[in-house]
């Protein structure tokens, strides 16, 4: 029987943390691949990059605080995280006091990355 390959996954996400359940939805599908083996690293875009913001607090509106969500991917072998350079300058995020170690990625490295997996799920 021949070796199974295992399939990579870049999740990309889009959203805010809080304007819709797509961003809690994307982390349930992130761990829900990873909890399956199957490689799985995170690109956050546009909008998406608030996910990140270090001070976020979900409590006021009844939803899980994402920023401790984000923490725990690493327990679940997600360490590969990407963030569009561009939308992080533009709202002026604080890296370094992100809830999980990042690498930032500029337009030209996004295209490169969107092509180098073998799936790209988009939420």
């Amino acid at each position: 029987m021949a070796a199974l390959i295992k399939k990579s996954v870049l999740l990309v996400l889009t959203h805010s943390p809080y304007g819709s359940s797509l961003a809690s939805a994307s982390l349930d599908v992130a761990l829900a691949n990873a909890a399956f083996e199957q490689p799985v690293d995170l690109l956050f875009l546009g909008d998406g990059v608030l996910q990140l913001h270090p001070d976020q607090d979900g409590l006021p509106l009844g939803i899980k605080n994402r920023g401790r969500q984000l923490a725990s991917l690493p327990l679940y072998d997600i360490n590969s995280v990407y963030v569009d350079a561009e939308a992080s300058a533009r709202y002026n995020l604080d890296l370094d006091r992100a809830p999980l170690d990042t690498q930032t990625v500029d337009p030209k490295q996004i295209h490169e990355l969107m092509v180098a997996y073998n799936h790209l799920l988009s939420f």
